[in-house]
């Protein structure tokens, strides 16, 4: 089990993002691909009542089954303990824990890239992904808190624009803003 510190930000301005980012040579992880994520939960929302999260992640190359534990409340960092494991198959997955009576309550989409920042020859890495969704752009930012920090400050940001807040959040506020009934977070199709 891994603990898992992040923050989101909002991106307003991609080609300056790209910008500041390239100036921390950033190593690419990954190129841009589409992940298409469904979020469970027992019919008496038990996992969601104690702020857990069950997701199956499907991507062109892989799927991923993760476990995330409820985030401290405190602080600008979300911090929470998280277990993954890469799936043969993700809709298989999917299916079997349907079985159990699981179901999914939130599916949301994104394009994502990943990348690693190291700072200094002795600096920790943060990985930064940046995330294109239906309700907007977001890096994410994960490592130690202080280095999240410090990546964020060499980006142009500060800790006032630190998110904690989940996609699904994100969302619902979205379709609040705009008086549109939620649903999936997904693209149009």
């Amino acid at each position: 089990m891994a603990i898992e510190t992040e923050v989101k930000l909002p991106i307003a301005d991609l080609e300056l993002f790209r910008a500041n980012l390239g100036r921390l040579n950033p190593v690419r992880i990954s190129e841009r691909h589409f992940e298409d994520n469904y979020v469970l939960d027992f019919p008496n929302a038990q996992m969601r009542s104690r702020g857990r999260l069950l997701r199956i992640r499907i991507t062109s190359g892989a799927s991923f089954l993760t476990f995330k534990e409820a985030a401290l409340p405190e602080g600008p960092f979300k911090i929470r303990e998280e277990v993954e494991t890469q799936v043969r198959d993700g809709l298989a997955a999917l299916d079997i824990l349907r079985r159990t009576g699981m179901q999914v309550w939130f599916r949301y989409q994104k394009y994502r890239e990943e990348f690693s920042v190291v700072l200094g020859k002795r600096g920790g890495e943060v990985h930064v992904t940046l995330d294109e969704t239906p309700v907007g752009t977001f890096a994410e930012l994960e490592g130690k808190e202080e280095l999240i920090r410090r990546v964020a400050e060499k980006m142009g940001f500060s800790e006032s624009h630190f998110i904690k807040d989940s996609y699904y959040s994100l969302y619902l506020r979205h379709c609040g803003d705009r008086g549109v009934v939620p649903s999936h977070m997904v693209f149009a199709a």
